[in-house]
Parts: C-alpha cells; structure tokens; sequence
C-alpha cells in the first residue's frame, strides 16, 4: 500500500473545505453588516420617537436643529443600504465619516474617561466600515448581484 493520497479525494477534500470556508465568510460578512448597521438603524428610529428632545441635543451642541431629519435619514437609511448590501462601499464612506464627525462633536471631553470611551468607540465603528469600503459587503449582497 502507497503512503502517498489518492489525488482525487484530496482534491475532493479542498472543495468541501474551500466551500465551508466560503460559507463560513458569506455569513460573517453579513452578520458584521448586520452589527454593525444594528446601532444606526435602532438610534435613528429613536431620534423619530423623541424628536424633540433630540433636537434639542443638537441644539445643545450648536449645531441647527433642521439637521435633525438629515441625520434620522443618514441613520436608518444608511443601516438599511449597509444590511442589504447595496452601494456598500459609497455608504459605509459616508457612514464613516459621519461617525467621526459625531465624535469630534460630542465626544471631545477627553477629561471624562466615559467620553474617551464613547469617542474610541465611535473610531472603532468608523474602522469598521472603511473595512467595508475596502472589501466590499460580500456574496450576500445587492451590491454582489448586481455586479
């Protein structure tokens, strides 16, 4: 008997691992988009639930409160893109540099530990999707069926 493996069932073996591993990324990258998007689509249908508290957030901020429905729209429309998949890389730019801008807006209290906190997360978030503007969103994606 030969030590050395029958070429067809190795072969065999590196499709069934090769379409696992190809599974197995499909589905992460979904679930990444998911996670990700989770956080602007539920924050951006809270902001409709209290407009007028976050309104006055903004204000607060010095920022005019007619910004509001474009930062609703920004959120729960950008969320929706990013889950689907659609315009990806276009959305999650966006989506990043709004993630920034919001940190450097009310996040910049580096003398209160929670606010570093708050703005290293939102640097984290924007990470994230400028993987996505580098990688794209995937099999599982209007963008991959449209291509």
């Amino acid at each position: 008997m030969s030590a050395t493996a029958d070429p067809k069932t190795l072969d065999v073996r590196s499709k069934n691992e090769e379409g696992s591993t190809n599974a197995l990324r499909n589905v992460a990258e979904l679930g990444g988009r998911v996670l990700l998007a989770a956080l602007f689509l539920l924050s951006g249908l809270g902001k409709i639930g209290s407009y007028t508290a976050t309104a006055g957030y903004l204000a607060s901020a010095g920022l005019p409160t007619g910004l509001l429905p474009v930062v609703i729209a920004t959120e729960v429309l950008g969320a929706i893109a990013i889950v689907a998949g659609w315009q990806t890389r276009t959305t999650a730019f966006l989506l990043a540099g709004f993630t920034l801008l919001s940190a450097l807006i009310y996040h910049n209290n580096f003398g209160d530990q929670v606010q570093v906190i708050m703005f290293l997360k939102n640097v984290s978030i924007a990470g994230g999707f400028l993987l996505l503007v580098a990688n794209g969103a995937g099999q599982l994606s209007v963008d991959s069926r449209t291509r």
